[in-house]
């Protein structure tokens, strides 16, 4: 019986990546736990506005499997934890996990939002990639999953100087205590899933570029945000310094990709931001956009027709990396210095730049390469095998989405099916199998 495996599966990450591999094995039967470090699941594609080429709406797509996830027997959610320690073998792993306080009893919970509206402080929205403030308990976004609070301990006033409490004195159904501790709890699992996600590349370590210093040079995620109807501008794009709608707009390329730290192309942000053109095209269709790039990768279905298409709606495309951006101070007004294929140096103003940030392993994607112990690329991505692209070096466990290197929404959602996949092989028996009731829905 000691070698017996376990029908069970921890997913870390709960991006569309890790949502996706999950509710693969909870349909075939597999227990799942669904493990996070946010305080609700959903993960990058959740800040978007659309998604390239077809221009759905992201909330749209994604909100299905937000709500199988929640409602389906086999999953259980472990949001706002993180993974200690593991330990065990292929079939039968015993993983060690810290639920952080959430301090607000979800059965109980209502989710009216007095609580965050009767909270006095506001910190920067990391949802809304610091356009707007949050409360120290906050919602991450409406359709959030749980739609529950939690309190921001780094930012509460009670956790920082032991008064207030004015959320817990508020909440009439009394599900918030702030005396609450930390839980330590241990899973018995077959198999792990990594899906941790990506970080965006930081401008701010390119100071030419402007970013930090010139209030209208975005990030592509600020940008995304503001074109949001859910954002923090209703849809409306304005520049910060002014609240004005741009009249110029530029995209610069490759910011933190394909250069000598960074020698790989993050595979998504020539689409992104065609993708976030053709919609502030939409908006104003007299605005005039420029994209500065070092090469256009449309490799994908649809991608070649969807670049087109920019061009044809006016959007400019010009080969070049520029070398720097400078800003008028009177007016705002944003210079841009580069040089033509014709070996031109050429001065343009533009009202608005947005960086097309490059993708990067995510800080707790670091983490969990040590804890685990899986080998990674000299860039940080989990090394896979080149005929087993979701099989980490450690057996058992897999990886799936951009913690294996840069891919758009659907590659993640394949690989992460195909890491559900190599799941049920593993805790497969050699007279049949661990899954006695299977069920295949339509996917959603």
């Amino acid at each position: 019986m000691a070698d017996k495996k376990i029908g069970a599966a921890l997913v870390v990450g709960a991006g569309v990546g890790g949502m996706q591999a999950a509710l693969d094995l909870a349909y075939a039967g597999i227990k799942t736990y669904l493990l996070d470090g946010k305080g609700s699941i959903g993960g990058r594609m959740v800040q978007l506005d659309k998604t390239f080429p077809t221009n759905d709406c992201a909330m749209c797509t994604i909100a299905p499997r937000l709500v199988a996830i929640d409602r389906h027997l086999n999953i259980e959610l472990l949001i706002n934890s993180e993974v200690l320690d593991y330990s065990g073998k292929p079939g039968n792993f015993t993983v060690r996990v810290k639920k952080r306080a959430r301090y607000v009893d979800e059965s109980k919970c209502t989710a009216c939002g007095t609580c965050e509206e009767k909270c006095p402080v506001k910190v920067t929205s990391e949802f809304n990639s610091g356009l707007s403030k949050r409360k120290a308990i906050y919602t991450l976004f409406p359709q959030a999953v749980p739609n529950v609070p939690v309190v921001d301990k780094e930012n509460c006033t009670y956790f920082i100087k032991g008064k207030c409490r004015a959320c817990e004195i508020v909440c009439e159904p009394k599900a918030i205590n702030l005396d609450r501790e930390d839980e330590i709890i241990e899973l018995n699992v077959g198999a792990i899933v990594l899906a941790p996600g990506y970080d965006l590349y930081n401008p701010e370590a390119k100071p030419q570029l402007g970013y930090g210093r010139y209030p209208d040079v975005l990030t592509s995620l600020q940008f995304e945000r503001m074109l949001a109807a859910s954002g923090p501008f209703t849809g409306e794009v304005i520049r910060p310094s002014d609240k004005k709608t741009p009249q110029k707009l530029a995209f610069i390329q490759c910011v933190g990709s394909r250069e000598k730290e960074a020698d790989f192309c993050s595979a998504v942000c020539c689409m992104y931001a065609t993708k976030e053109a053709i919609i502030m095209k939409e908006h104003h269709p007299e605005i005039e956009i420029t994209i500065f790039f070092t090469d256009i990768r449309a490799y994908g279905k649809g991608f070649e027709a969807y670049y087109e298409r920019a061009k044809k709606l006016g959007i400019r495309y010009v080969r070049c990396q520029p070398s720097s951006i400078k800003e008028v101070p009177d007016s705002h007004e944003l210079v841009i210095r580069y040089q033509q294929e014709s070996g031109e140096i050429v001065d343009d103003r533009f009202d608005m730049v947005v960086l097309s940030c490059g993708l990067r392993p995510s800080s707790g994607a670091n983490e969990l390469t040590k804890q685990f112990g899986v080998e990674v690329d000299q860039f940080g991505y989990c090394r896979t095998g080149l005929f087993s692209p979701v099989a980490t070096s450690r057996e058992g466990i897999y990886a799936a989405g951009a913690y294996t290197g840069p891919k758009d929404i659907p590659e993640t959602v394949m690989q992460s099916g195909s890491a559900a996949s190599n799941v049920l092989g593993l805790l497969a028996e050699e007279k049949g199998t661990l899954l006695k009731e299977r069920q295949y829905p339509p996917r959603q």
